[in-house]
């Protein structure tokens, strides 16, 4: 019986452990995709993070108000 719920626990963590080494890969290359085009963004037209931001931020409570009825 120990030796069933040892190869359980065995496979169990490699696959929890598998899943987390996948999350944080796509992680990585999202947030290394995002870093380098706000880069390029700031290099090729002088558009900084806040203005960026500020975009984002006005299209996300345009979403808001389309979605609750502008309230």
């Amino acid at each position: 019986m120990n030796i069933v719920l040892l190869v359980a626990a065995l496979i169990i963590t490699f696959l929890v452990f598998t899943w987390l080494v996948k999350v944080v890969k796509a992680t990585i290359g999202t947030a290394i995709a995002i870093a380098i085009l706000v880069l390029a963004l700031q290099l090729l037209f002088g558009i900084g993070p806040a203005q960026i931001w500020q975009s984002l931020n006005q299209g996300f409570q345009s979403v808001w108000q389309t979605v609750t009825g502008g309230r």
